[in-house]
């Protein structure tokens, strides 16, 4: 019996499953072996990629051959993209067409890189040169559209660096940076870095901003660059180009009007104008709100009037406005003009506190016929409203005729009118 199961054991079935099991853990001995190589690989792929050396000696030998000529640099930055990896080293390129090589933080070049006399930082300080660099970067960026993320980016960045460079580059910078926000390959949101509190208290972000509206207006105008403040929320932000004991629109005014950029120092100056209405107007409709008594909401009127320096022309409008804020009215024609007849009798003495002038009588009416325009259930509203104001002596005869003959603007005229007519007919 034992000596039957001695030879079971050398048949080749059992020999070649105990083959097939040693087979496989040599196999499994193997395996890490195998993932090592493969990991090995991947770390010398990313060496490569993060490393700009060999890109910047190209890119330099490239400009020290074309010199100051520009022409010439455009069309070597435009084969080069070909061959070399422009989205990967964007950052590296732009510093180089700008300072000459890599820039460290805080703006100085670095030490251990070649470096190029042909860039941005040692050309002429003369707006045709800005110019024409200007072109340079338009062409590169029109070419690869991928490269004008970075280039916003590295405007931002050079921008937080201002410290760092000479007052010549950062002249130079500001009228380049000017022509580009015209031509619109940035946009206005790169003004966000010249806030940053190191460089305004040192008043390099307002002689900074000087070079740049300079440029930017010449090649544009003062509307044109106004839109684009408007269109990214930096039109309201201009006085933060100064330290805080200086954020006045007196010593803004001064600053950009003495520099030459008076355009610029009215533009502010109507901002903070608007800034300071929308601010009162807000005060005034949460007095209303509130239900503070007429006489106390009078006494402040009065004084932010003054304050701001608003003509009554001007306050009667905010006035009309806050009243007509704090009221939700309801979406039927006749309930609504019930509604409005109780809000304004209430507010009568508030209304005719401001009309004491004929101009400020005219400008109560056209805003009047524009709100009953523009909300259209009030269409119907607006004859009876204004006899109301007439009967509370908040708006006189004289007003409402000079109104009718040649005073009133286009906006639902032949239907006011109309009213009126019927009115007076009645």
């Amino acid at each position: 019996m034992a000596h039957c199961d001695k030879n079971q054991s050398w048949r080749p079935e059992n020999v070649s499953s105990n083959l097939g099991s040693s087979f496989m853990s040599n196999q499994k001995q193997q395996k890490p072996t195998l993932t090592g190589q493969r990991f090995k690989t991947r770390k010398r792929d990313e060496k490569e990629r993060f490393d700009p050396t060999q890109f910047q000696e190209s890119i330099v030998q490239g400009l020290n051959q074309t010199g100051s000529d520009l022409e010439a640099v455009a069309k070597f930055l435009d084969a080069s993209g070909a061959k070399l990896d422009y989205r990967r080293y964007a950052e590296t390129l732009f510093d180089i067409l700008v300072a000459g090589g890599m820039l460290a933080p805080g703006g100085t070049l670095s030490d251990d890189m070649t470096r190029t006399e042909f860039c941005l930082f040692t050309a002429q300080e003369d707006l045709e040169t800005m110019q024409a660099y200007a072109q340079v970067f338009n062409k590169l960026i029109r070419r690869y559209k991928y490269l004008e993320k970075g280039f916003e980016e590295e405007i931002k960045k050079l921008l937080l660096f201002l410290k760092g460079f000479t007052e010549s580059e950062r002249n130079k910078l500001a009228m380049l940076t000017g022509i580009l926000l015209a031509k619109g390959n940035i946009s206005a949101s790169i003004l966000n870095s010249l806030y940053n509190e190191n460089i305004v208290k040192e008043g390099v972000s307002a002689a900074f901003a000087v070079k740049l509206f300079k440029s930017w207006i010449n090649e544009k105008d003062i509307n044109s660059v106004a839109g684009s403040l408007r269109k990214v929320g930096m039109d309201n932000r201009l006085m933060e180009l100064f330290p805080a004991n200086k954020r006045s629109c007196e010593h803004f005014s001064k600053y950009f009007t003495d520099a030459g950029l008076k355009e610029l120092a009215d533009f502010a100056r109507n901002q903070e104008s608007i800034g300071a209405r929308k601010e009162l107007q807000k005060e005034l409709q949460e007095q209303i709100a509130r239900g503070d008594p007429q006489k106390e909401i009078i006494v402040f009127a009065r004084e932010e009037m003054q304050k701001a320096n608003l003509s009554e022309q001007a306050m009667i409008n905010i006035i009309w406005t806050s009243v007509m804020s704090c009221v939700e009215w309801n979406k039927k024609e006749e309930l609504v003009t019930e509604q409005a007849i109780k809000q304004l009798k209430q507010y009568s003495l508030l209304l005719k506190t401001f009309t004491s002038q004929g101009l400020s009588e005219i400008s109560l009416l056209l805003k009047i016929q524009e709100y009953c325009y523009d909300n259209i259930h009030f269409m119907k509203a607006f004859q009876k409203i204004v006899v109301l104001l007439y009967k509370a002596d908040v708006l006189s005869e004289e007003a409402i005729l000079k109104w009718y003959t040649d005073a009133h603007v286009a906006k639902g005229k032949s239907v006011f009118l109309e009213q009126m007519r019927n009115s007076s007919s009645g």
